[in-house]
C-alpha cells in the first residue's frame, strides 16, 4: 500500500445486509481488498450500539474511542467492521515506550547508490494520515500523556498536522479515519485492575466525538460466540457445558464487582477456558490451567466454590476439601 492517495470508497453497503441491524443507514466501503484490511472473522457478533458508534466514524469522520473492561473484543470490534468495509486500517498498541519519534518520524541513514545519506522517515501517524486508513491507537489510555498530545490537533475536524523538522503541514486525506480503544477513558487505575493505565489530560479526551462502551454481553450471547469459536461444542451437550462456564465468569465479575476478587474472567478467558476443554477433555483441569492459576493464593478457594456451585464438583482448591474431617 505505497501510493493510494488517490483512492476513494466507491459503493455503499447497506448497514442492515451486512451487519443484521434495523437501520436504513448506508455506509462507504471500498471493491478491493488491501494488504492492510484485516480478514473477516464470519462468526463474530456485532454490539449494535457500538457497531453504530464505529459506522459513524467511518460514514461521517467521526473520532471515535471505544471503552470498556479487557477481554470484551474492543480493538477486534473495529476491525472487523473494517474488514466488511474493506477499509485499510492499522491498529498500534500504545505503551509506555511508545515515543513522539515513533508517532512523528525521525532522520534514518540510508543507502542510496552505494552512499550513506540522511533522511527522513515518517512515523506511523503521518503515514496514516496521507491515506485512505482506519488508524487504531489500541489501549489509548496506556500511552504516555505527554506523548499523546502528538494527535492533539489531528483529533479535530480537519485537523492539519505539523511536521516540525521538515516545515511541513499535512491535510488529513478525506478518508483517514481514527479510533481508539481505552480501559478507563484517562481516569488511570483507580481500582488497581489495569496496571500502566495514564490519567489523560481532559481537554484531550473532549475531543473525542464519540465514546461508546461495550462491557460483557448477556449470558445467551456469549454462549454464543463461545460455542461459534469452538464448534465442538456447538450440540445440546456442548450448550449445557459452556452455560454452566458462562455462570461461573459471571460470578467472578460479581466477585470482582464487590471486591472479594482482584481479577475476573473475561470473555476472552472463557473462550480459551473451552478450547482447553477441547483439548484435555476435562473442564476442571482446563478451568485450573485457564484462569485458577492466575489467581491469588488466598483467593483461590473463593473460585474453586464458584466452580462448585455451577458444576457440582469440588476442586482440589476447595473450601470443603481444605477443611478438617
Amino acid at each position: 500500500m505505497t501510493d493510494t492517495a488517490d483512492l476513494r470508497p466507491d459503493r455503499m453497503l447497506s448497514v442492515r445486509e451486512v451487519f443484521g441491524i434495523d437501520t436504513d443507514l448506508q455506509v462507504p466501503a471500498f471493491s478491493e481488498r488491501d494488504d492492510h484490511v484485516p480478514e473477516v472473522d464470519a462468526v463474530y457478533r456485532f454490539n449494535p450500539d457500538v457497531t453504530l458508534a464505529i459506522l459513524a466514524g467511518f460514514t461521517r469522520d467521526r473520532r471515535v474511542m471505544v471503552q470498556g473492561l479487557h477481554g470484551t473484543g474492543k480493538s477486534t470490534h473495529i476491525e472487523q467492521v473494517a474488514a466488511r468495509l474493506n477499509w485499510p486500517c492499522v491498529r498500534l498498541n500504545l505503551d509506555g515506550h511508545i515515543s513522539r519519534l515513533d508517532l512523528v518520524g525521525k532522520d534514518a541513514v540510508v543507502l542510496r547508490e552505494g552512499q550513506q545519506v540522511t533522511e527522513f522517515q515518517e512515523g506511523i501517524v503521518p503515514w496514516s494520515l496521507q491515506r485512505p486508513v482506519a488508524l487504531i491507537f489500541d489501549e489509548y489510555d496506556a500511552g504516555r500523556p505527554d506523548v499523546m498530545f502528538v494527535i492533539q490537533r489531528i483529533l479535530e475536524r480537519d485537523g492539519k498536522f505539523t511536521l516540525m523538522d521538515q516545515n511541513k503541514v499535512l491535510r488529513p486525506h478525506p478518508f483517514f479515519r481514527l479510533f481508539a480503544t481505552a480501559n478507563t477513558v484517562g481516569l488511570g487505575n483507580l481500582n488497581g485492575l489495569y496496571h500502566g493505565a495514564q490519567r489523560l489530560n481532559h481537554a484531550q479526551i473532549d475531543r473525542w466525538n464519540i465514546v461508546a462502551s461495550l462491557n460483557y454481553l448477556p449470558a445467551d450471547e456469549e454462549i454464543a460466540i463461545v460455542q461459534a469459536r469452538v464448534p465442538s461444542l456447538a450440540d445440546d451437550a456442548g450448550r449445557k457445558l459452556v452455560a454452566a462456564m458462562v455462570a461461573v465468569a459471571d460470578l467472578t465479575r460479581k466477585g470482582f464487582a464487590a471486591g472479594d476478587l482482584s481479577t475476573l474472567m473475561s470473555p476472552r478467558t472463557v473462550i480459551t477456558w473451552a478450547e482447553n476443554v477441547e483439548i484435555f477433555k476435562d473442564p476442571a483441569l482446563a478451568f485450573r490451567l485457564s484462569f485458577v492459576n492466575k489467581c491469588d493464593d488466598a483467593e483461590r478457594p473463593l473460585v474453586a466454590e464458584y466452580f462448585q456451585r455451577c458444576f457440582d464438583q469440588e476442586l482440589a482448591e476447595s473450601h470443603q476439601l481444605g477443611r478438617p474431617a
